[in-house]
């Protein structure tokens, strides 16, 4: 598995790297190509789940007067804010390591479980909860979702350090679909940061993985494609009203 550490200057641009790598490693021939992605956005925005409806996940009004845009993700699942204080990490894996990692339940479990044994050295109470959740003392730091292709699947998501609870409030309204040990809690009261710095979180996530040397090369033009054809248009973002 490879390493790329790298922000692109946009929120636009990073979302369309993701998928970006996984289209690649899932078009290429020869090896597996595997990698591990991590980045942090200078400014905050909201995402939406590929299917996600607008309207009912995300407060427009509030997020239009704090100046936070709204764009779109490829994968699935909910709403989440990212920005200064919430790592993102994604992994391109390939569905060679295990048969069974094309039942979407096996490959939350795969990737979340390398994940908590790499973080539990700096956080001992670290669960998996939910279908695709990591918590610490029963509140959630870190969501994540997949999007799957014939031979790879993408799998990503947010850990959050820093990130301001309040700005999550006001943007995000209540999700549709809340896992039962969310037991009807607030962003507030449901969410946490991690008690450790950026660097400490990075280098944790890195150890998880096998890495075996950085990515020397990313698909640039595919990213600036995706983005002028899916992630700028705003008929992608608000696409489920």
């Amino acid at each position: 598995m490879q390493l790329l550490d790298l922000t692109l200057p946009t929120p636009q641009e990073n979302l369309a790297l993701d998928e970006a790598l996984l289209d690649e490693a899932d078009e290429a021939e020869g090896p597996p190509r595997e990698y591990l992605r991590l980045w942090e956005s200078d400014r905050p925005f909201v995402v939406l789940g590929r299917s996600s409806r607008v309207e009912q996940e995300v407060d427009l009004d509030a997020c239009g007067r704090l100046g936070v845009p709204v764009l779109r993700r490829s994968s699935g699942g909910a709403a989440v804010v990212a920005g200064p204080g919430c790592l993102m990490y994604a992994v391109v894996l390939s569905y060679d390591r295990a048969a069974d990692l094309r039942m979407i339940d096996r490959a939350h479990r795969f990737v979340l479980d390398r994940m908590a044994d790499g973080l539990r050295g700096l956080l001992p109470g670290i669960a998996r909860q939910g279908t695709s959740d990591l918590t610490t003392g029963g509140r959630k730091f870190s969501g994540n979702s997949l999007r799957c292709k014939r031979r790879y699947f993408l799998y990503h998501g947010s850990l959050l350090y820093g990130l301001d609870a309040e700005l999550i409030a006001r943007c995000l309204r209540m999700p549709p679909r809340q896992p039962d040990y969310r037991q009807g809690r607030g962003h507030r009261a449901f969410l946490t940061n991690v008690s450790l710095d950026a660097a400490a979180l990075r280098a944790a996530v890195i150890e998880a993985w096998d890495i075996t040397g950085p990515v020397t090369s990313w698909p640039v033009e595919r990213v600036a494609m995706l983005v002028r054809e899916r992630y700028s248009c705003s008929d992608w973002t608000f696409r489920f009203g």
